[in-house]
């Protein structure tokens, strides 16, 4: 239990990569909301991290169908 806890400490308190401004500045400021502190722009993610892994999936699945329909 305890290494769970931890992982979810860790995560929640790391910085993450900007999708704006490509720079590791986007901390959590509440639960599911990230802010970038050098271009300013808000996000919204996780609980404990920027990304979940349903937002991965459905973000692959809409690449590859804007693929499908270019060719």
């Amino acid at each position: 239990m305890v290494t769970q806890t931890r992982k979810m400490y860790v995560s929640q308190h790391s910085k993450y990569s900007c999708g704006f401004c490509s720079k590791f500045s986007v901390k959590r400021k509440a639960v599911g909301i990230g802010g970038c502190k050098d271009c300013d722009k808000v996000k919204a993610g996780g609980a404990y991290t920027l990304n979940t892994a349903a937002a991965v999936i459905v973000r692959s699945t809409i690449r590859r169908l804007r693929e499908q329909t270019e060719c």
